[in-house]
């Protein structure tokens, strides 16, 4: 296995130093390092590169994240198809916008508390034990609720997203091959976050429920895609009137048997008077 050094970044064939300049005054005008499918198990300290701002560590061996606490100028972070279990050591990573952290063995969505720039989290497929879900952080939730905008959850045996509310700027949502089941939880999901235009629960049990797709159109007006299809004006507005149509129906007989029973109480007392 091999670590991520300074020294490997100078002999890489992508390092090219001008004459006049020294190892460490290029190391600081490096902005990306891509490391990708290199065998790399580690990072060591790589705090000459004070100017990096995109990262490509991906479908390596890293088993934790370690030493960026320098990479305060950091915007992409790319780590998924790697061996980590915990996210721990971002805090720092104040400018960070990008994260991917897919294909992992993560339990627990935490420790992004002060990443108040992230836009996009990535955390699809984590190689969870059987029976094991991925659970959010309330506290990582709470600290992403302004700024995150696509949130990637897909396939982590997830049966219940109803705590995703609190993020109120998501306007991608990409939830594939879970185990949601309710439409009604989606409902309600649906009611919070006004600013979605793009969800996609392909793969899920939810999906085969009767109406499923009629009842979360007519719940969101923001929703433009579901399930990778366009929902366009006229499908939307057919079920608006479609749902006006039944809403009114449902008002007129319940109006209906409310006279009926006036009616009928008013003959009853009638009778009475008159016996």
């Amino acid at each position: 296995m091999v670590r991520l050094t300074v020294d490997l970044i100078a002999k890489s064939s992508n390092f090219k130093i001008r004459k006049e300049e020294t190892v460490s005054q290029h190391l600081k005008k490096i902005t990306h390092i891509n490391f990708s499918d290199k065998n790399i198990d580690g990072i060591d300290d790589l705090s000459f590169c004070k100017n990096l701002s995109v990262l490509y560590l991906y479908d390596n061996h890293i088993t934790q994240i370690t030493n960026l606490n320098f990479a305060t100028n950091l915007t992409h972070l790319y780590l998924q198809n790697n061996c980590i279990s915990c996210m721990e050591n971002l805090r720092s990573l104040k400018k960070l916008e990008k994260l991917y952290l897919g294909g992992n063995y993560i339990a627990v969505i935490e420790g992004l508390e002060g990443l108040e720039e992230l836009r996009e989290l990535h955390v699809e497929s984590q190689r969870l034990p059987l029976g094991e879900k991925l659970l959010f952080d309330p506290r990582t939730l709470h600290s992403l609720a302004k700024s995150l905008a696509i949130l990637n959850i897909s396939n982590n045996n997830i049966d219940d997203i109803r705590d995703l509310e609190i993020l109120e700027n998501l306007n991608q949502l990409i939830a594939v091959d879970n185990q949601l089941l309710h439409v009604k939880d989606l409902e309600f999901l649906l009611n919070k976050l006004m600013k979605l235009w793009k969800m996609d629960l392909n793969g899920n049990p939810v999906c085969l429920k009767p109406k499923f797709r009629d009842r979360l159109i007519l719940v969101s007006k923001s929703l433009e895609f579901l399930d990778g299809k366009e929902i366009k004006p006229m499908e939307r507005q057919f079920l608006m009137n479609w749902k006006a149509s039944k809403d009114a129906k449902k008002f007129n007989k319940k109006k209906g048997m409310k006279n009926e029973e006036t009616s009928n109480s008013y003959y009853k007392n009638l009778v009475l008077k008159e016996s």
